[in-house]
């Protein structure tokens, strides 16, 4: 169970990974490099899709992409967003879609963004069994009422709100919480006072968890990294150098070679050509 599996790392104050991928392949990559958690994030969107922001997101497209890693990585505990609207419409709704993506998808806990207000829809996911992992600070599913990509949590009205919006989370049953560009300072605080873990992005490093996008610490199809983001490759470099080197070697007639070709018998390919 997922729950155990966090409070064990908490208990023996192990650090806990997250990495947000989207697809067969980099799930793959994902468990084979022994990350605790794979996250489906929404932000599928902008980072596979080409949209400007999470917003055109739908229900189907999470059941899509979540599929598909939990095709890839079967044996690692996968998390997955609700998205933009599926959990603020009505519980009923929520509890809808909800079990769509569960059953369809079979994660280990599904995600949602925001604080106080969602306290019924936490009760209720998890009274019917399903995990609830919470979302609070920067959360792109609201952006356009928050003012922007920017730091939560700055002023003492914001952290304080950030703070009841946890408590009030985990009273409701969130198994875990992600902090999105929150102070360090603020998520610091957040840690100590709650006993579920925290999983920052942005957040500095006494959460007890990490996670950041696949494509950003790959420096793979991203224009820019966010401040937070540490990159531990760039395969943006590599897959461009590679494919320009394909693209001359096909022009210059440089590949394919001999050695990709496939043989035939020579008394077939004269009898092709009327050849006796």
């Amino acid at each position: 169970m997922i729950k155990k599996m966090l409070q064990n790392k908490i208990d023996d104050e192990t650090p806990i990974t997250m990495v947000t991928a989207y697809d067969f392949p980099s799930s793959k990559v994902c468990e084979s490099a022994g990350a605790d958690l794979i996250l489906v994030g929404d932000s599928v969107g902008m980072v596979m899709l080409g949209y400007s922001s999470t917003i055109k997101v739908t229900v189907d497209d999470m059941i899509h992409h979540g599929k598909a890693v939990r095709r890839g990585a079967p044996n690692t505990h996968t998390i997955v967003d609700m998205p933009f609207m599926s959990f603020n419409i009505s519980v009923e709704d929520t509890l809808r879609d909800a079990k769509r993506m569960f059953q369809e998808i079979e994660p280990d806990a599904l995600k949602i963004e925001g604080g106080q207000e969602l306290v019924p829809t936490v009760t209720k996911l998890t009274q019917a069994g399903i995990p609830v992992v919470g979302h609070i600070g920067l959360t792109p599913q609201t952006v356009n009422v928050l003012g922007g990509y920017r730091v939560q949590g700055r002023s003492e009205a914001e952290a304080k709100q950030l703070i009841e919006d946890a408590k009030a989370l985990e009273d409701a049953g969130a198994i875990a919480i992600v902090l999105e560009c929150v102070p360090a300072p603020l998520a610091t605080k957040l840690t100590e006072e709650l006993a579920i873990p925290t999983i920052g992005i942005g957040a500095g490093n006494q959460c007890d968890g990490q996670v950041l996008v696949y494509h950003d610490l790959l420096q793979y199809g991203v224009s820019r990294l966010p401040k937070f983001v540490q990159a531990y490759a760039n395969l943006d470099e590599v897959a461009v150098e590679a494919v320009s080197q394909y693209v001359l070697d096909v022009k210059e007639k440089n590949f394919p070679t001999d050695d990709h070709a496939y043989k035939m018998n020579d008394d077939v390919l004269k009898g092709l050509y009327g050849g006796s």
